[in-house]
């Protein structure tokens, strides 16, 4: 089984209906985009930022879960230098990137410590490494996703459990889409590929984390050699 959250997003959509088509069971979550097409029957509404509300959802569905796999692609971003951005859009970002994956984690980390099996994996950013400029919201709650997993990998290898990060670097899919094209085009020159990312690579890394009970509390850097 596998929870996927975010699943109208560009990334999270593709991963749902990779692993669908890999003939995985497959629930995904959203919040606000509805998905009115075909195909989406285990999608549920679900604000991740609600420990109530995703705890009821966890435990609504808790009687499939068998060898599950979590996977956090709900994700937000807000452009704005740090003098100027609004509190409010700040604890959004956070809320949503942060707070939400460890919401979802910790309602799934019981049963998963029960069956003594389970995998999380976090999709974070590059920019929680690097920064860049006018993300600041962005790159705090990504580089806090890089934190947390340390210690509830501590927590939980034991009861064959593992939590990893991708950080992912810039895909042809998902957020890319809002950013001018001569930025594009500068982000382009600084990859080794001198292009954005398949999405396959991720699901494919994916893969290997779930058939590696070895790793555990790493951050899986996928960014086409980005410098």
């Amino acid at each position: 089984m596998i929870i996927i959250t975010g699943i109208t997003g560009g990334i999270g959509n593709y991963l749902f209906h990779a692993f669908k088509e890999a003939g995985e069971h497959v629930l995904g979550t959203f919040h606000q985009n509805i998905p009115a097409e075909k195909g989406y029957e285990e999608c549920h509404a679900l604000d991740v930022t609600n420990y109530q509300e995703v705890e009821k959802f966890i435990q609504h569905h808790k009687s499939s879960f068998v060898n599950l796999t979590l996977i956090n692609c709900a994700g937000v971003t807000h452009s704005s230098f740090a003098h100027k951005t609004n509190v409010e859009d700040w604890n959004h970002v956070i809320n949503v990137n942060l707070n939400g994956p460890f919401n979802m984690i910790r309602s799934v980390l019981p049963i998963m410590r029960e069956q003594n099996y389970g995998r999380i994996i976090n999709l974070s950013s590059i920019v929680g490494q690097t920064g860049v400029m006018g993300t600041s919201a962005y790159a705090a709650s990504k580089a806090g996703l890089n934190g947390m997993i340390k210690s509830i990998a501590l927590e939980n290898a034991q009861k064959g459990v593992t939590i990893n990060n991708i950080n992912l670097g810039y895909f042809n899919v998902g957020m890319i889409n809002t950013v001018p094209v001569e930025m594009q085009d500068k982000i382009k020159d600084k990859i080794a590929y001198k292009e954005f990312g398949n999405p396959l690579n991720i699901f494919n890394t994916i893969q290997y984390i779930r058939d590696t009970p070895y790793l555990t509390g790493s951050c899986i850097d996928l960014n086409g050699g980005l410098v």
